[in-house]
C-alpha cells in the first residue's frame, strides 16, 4: 500500500513545522460572516451537522470551525489515513459512508472512486474556468465538461512532484546544475540523486507516473533502470529521503538532488525572503491534484455539497499555500510573494501528466514491471 509521507514543503509536514496553519484558518474563520440556519429534517432545534472525511496531515479542527462558520452546519472532520487509505476506506464503505463528503483522495487514486460508483456527482456553483481541467468527469460523461456536466470529483488543490536540487553544491563543485531527466543518467551525476519507493510512497508514485508520461510504457523502466545504474539510491519515505540525505534537508545529508515537490524550494526561502536554497527542475514534473467530493448515501447530501463548495471557495483556497504548501486551484487567488518567485506552478507543457484513468488502469502493473526490473 502506497503512503503519503510527511512533507513540510508540500502541506504532507507535520504541522509544528507549519505554524502560520491557525494563523491562516484563524483569518478565514473571522472573515466568515454567520451563515443562516437550515433545517436538516433531523428536527426543529436539532444540531445540523456534515461529516467531512479526510487524509490525516489535515488540519481538521481549524478547518471545522471555520467551515462550520462559513455554510451554517456543524461540521466535523475525521481522519481515514494517508491517500491511499482514504481511498481504500470509502471504497469498502459505500453504500454505508462513513462521512458525507471527503477531501484528500489525489490523481494517483481517484478514478478508484467514480469507478466503484463511491461518489454523488456535484458541481460546485460559480466555478471558474481553470476548474474544468483539472474535474474528474462521471464515466458516463461525453467528455466535454460544460456548465450542465457535474463533477464526479472537485479539485481543491494541486501540487507538482518534481526533482529538486542544491545550486550551492553544484556551484561549489564547478559541475553545472542538471536540468532534465536524462541529465541525472549521465556519469557527472553519478550517485548523486536520491528516489522514492513508488510501491511505499505517493509522492515515488507520482514521480514514478512523470516517467511513464516521459519515456512511455515501454521505456520508463529502463530509465529507472539507468538511474540505478548511475547509483541514484531509493528511500522508502519522502522524510528519509529530504530530511536524511538532501544536501538542503536540515540534516547531513550528502545527495543534492532528491525527488521533492515544486513548492519546495518556498519552504528554503531565507529569513528575508530573498533567496532560496533549492530549485526545482520544472521539466520534470508531474501534477498531484487532490479531490473533493459528496459520497453516494450521504445521510447530509445538502451538507456534503455545502462543505465542497466552501472547499473551492476564494477564501478557503487563499489558505492552502500557507496551511497545506500545495497550489490553489482556483485562478483569483494570488500566491505569496515567495512562491510566486521562488516556486511557480510548473506550465502545462512542463508537466509530465497521464489522465486518472491511465494511472488507475496502469499503475499496478507498472510497479510490477519496474519491480523485476530493478527489484524494489
Amino acid at each position: 500500500m502506497m503512503h503519503t509521507h510527511a512533507h513540510p514543503a508540500a502541506r504532507r509536514a507535520t504541522r509544528t513545522a507549519l505554524p502560520v496553519l491557525g494563523t491562516a484558518l484563524a483569518l478565514a474563520l473571522a472573515g466568515c460572516a454567520p451563515a443562516a440556519s437550515h433545517d436538516n429534517g433531523a428536527g426543529e432545534g436539532d444540531p445540523k451537522t456534515v461529516t467531512l472525511a479526510v487524509h490525516s496531515s489535515f488540519p481538521n479542527e481549524e478547518f471545522a470551525k471555520a467551515a462550520s462558520a462559513a455554510t451554517g452546519y456543524e461540521v466535523t472532520v475525521i481522519a481515514a489515513g494517508d491517500g491511499g487509505e482514504l481511498t481504500n476506506k470509502l471504497v469498502l464503505t459505500k453504500g454505508a459512508p462513513i462521512a458525507d463528503a471527503f477531501f484528500g483522495v489525489d490523481t494517483i487514486f481517484a478514478s478508484r472512486l467514480v469507478a466503484n460508483d463511491v461518489v454523488e456527482p456535484y458541481r460546485p456553483a460559480g466555478l471558474a474556468e481553470s476548474f474544468e481541467d483539472l474535474a474528474i468527469l462521471p464515466e458516463e460523461s461525453s467528455g466535454a465538461a460544460d456548465s450542465s456536466v457535474p463533477f464526479a470529483l472537485t479539485p481543491v488543490d494541486q501540487g507538482a512532484t518534481c526533482i529538486n536540487i542544491d545550486p550551492a553544491w553544484f556551484a561549489a563543485k564547478g559541475l553545472t546544475e542538471p536540468q532534465s531527466y536524462d541529465d541525472l543518467t549521465k556519469p557527472e551525476y553519478r550517485d548523486l540523486t536520491v528516489l522514492l519507493d513508488p510501491t511505499a510512497s505517493s509522492t515515488g508514485a507520482s514521480f514514478l507516473v512523470g516517467t511513464v508520461a516521459k519515456f512511455g510504457e515501454d521505456g520508463f523502466a529502463e530509465y529507472w533502470q539507468a538511474l540505478m545504474d548511475n547509483g541514484a539510491r531509493i528511500e522508502q519515505g519522502w522524510s528519509d529521503a529530504y530530511n536524511g540525505q538532501f544536501t538542503q534537508g536540515g540534516g547531513e545529508g550528502t545527495k543534492p538532488i532528491v525527488v521533492s515537490y515544486g513548492s519546495s524550494p518556498a519552504f528554503t526561502v531565507s529569513e528575508d525572503g530573498a533567496a532560496t536554497t533549492s530549485k526545482a527542475l520544472l521539466d520534470t514534473c508531474s501534477n498531484q491534484v487532490e479531490y473533493a467530493g459528496v459520497l453516494a448515501g450521504a445521510a447530509n447530501p445538502e451538507g456534503a455539497q455545502a462543505v465542497v463548495d466552501y472547499l473551492v471557495s476564494s477564501e478557503f483556497q487563499a489558505t492552502i499555500p500557507d496551511t497545506m504548501y500545495m497550489y490553489p486551484v482556483t485562478s483569483d487567488v494570488e500566491l505569496p510573494e515567495t512562491w510566486a518567485r521562488f516556486a511557480p506552478v510548473p506550465s502545462e507543457t512542463q508537466l509530465n501528466d497521464l489522465p486518472s484513468a491511465d494511472i488507475e488502469a496502469g499503475r499496478e502493473g507498472w510497479l510490477k514491471t519496474l519491480s523485476e526490473q530493478i527489484g524494489l
